[in-house]
């Protein structure tokens, strides 16, 4: 069972947009809006009012916030332009904050993007590059006073222990946003399944997700579709929805704080009975 009490303490409250999330009462959802033609999961939107039709739908099913990105995040996607990411990202952001009433995420490591896009109405960054392209973009998230996502990016490198790797890559970024100004209540982390991680490493953060409380923040966990859950099943579309129910629940047992997913409605379900089960504060 999870200690609310103690996540309640720790983590407290983070503001995000007209939003509070009181952490460790229970898990909050993000639906994912891709706006890039060739995104991993093979649903990227190439139309605005398709996309907004959909958050909108997302925000019906339950979720609690949107994450939108205009640059696929698969492995050796070609980058886009900023101008490029931008001119898909920029017209949906202006769209949804004035027809849905959860916040927007900008899912960019560009300060330029980030930049027009909480001009436009988003209220987070989520930074999947683990600030190793244009670290500055945390000082932005604390000139804003807005939350931003910290992610684990093993690209590039190999890694042996990728559990300590990923607690020691987190705990320097925490570090380095709250040097650039970023609030406490402003951080959250997230372990990058499937960013430079092999499938066995997905697997063993998985197990162990817990053991990143040690960092004391909210965490993000991202696990909706992606290949390695491909591979253990041997089976596509109905592979990947299984596949993302069981590690979004796993996540919730271990504890994590938010699930970044495609299909809202089943994990809305999945995420509410997990916490009636493993928060006693959601049962009672």
């Amino acid at each position: 069972m999870i200690d609310n009490n103690v996540n309640k303490h720790v983590l407290g409250v983070t503001r995000c947009g007209d939003s509070l999330f009181r952490w460790g009462t229970r898990t909050y959802i993000m639906g994912i809006i891709n706006l890039s033609p060739d995104s991993f999961s093979g649903d990227g939107y190439v139309s605005v009012e398709a996309a907004l039709q959909k958050a909108c739908v997302m925000v019906e099913e339950g979720a609690d916030m949107i994450d939108v990105g205009g640059e696929s995040t698969r492995p050796n996607a070609a980058p886009v332009s900023v101008n490029e990411e931008a001119g898909r990202v920029i017209p949906f952001i202006r769209q949804a904050c004035r027809l849905i009433k959860v916040p927007i995420s900008v899912d960019t490591y560009k300060y330029e993007v980030a930049t027009q896009a909480l001009a436009a109405g988003a209220s987070m960054i989520n930074d999947i590059s683990g600030l190793k392209m244009q670290p500055e973009i945390v000082k932005l998230a604390a000139d804003k006073h807005i939350p931003v996502v910290l992610t684990s990016n093993e690209r590039g490198r190999s890694v042996i222990n990728i559990v300590e790797s990923v607690i020691g890559q987190l705990r320097e970024l925490v570090l380095m946003a709250k040097r650039a100004g970023v609030e406490q209540q402003d951080i959250i982390v997230d372990p990058g399944i499937g960013f430079g991680k092999s499938q066995a490493q997905n697997l063993e953060i998985l197990r162990r997700l817990d053991e990143l409380k040690v960092l004391q923040r909210p965490i993000l966990l991202g696990t909706s579709r992606k290949s390695f859950i491909t591979n253990v099943l041997n089976l596509s579309a109905e592979g990947r929805l299984y596949g993302t129910a069981a590690s979004v629940a796993t996540g919730i047992i271990k504890g994590v704080d938010i699930v970044r997913v495609h299909d809202v409605k089943q994990m809305s379900l999945i995420s509410r009975m997990t916490d009636a089960i493993v928060r006693s504060s959601v049962a009672e």
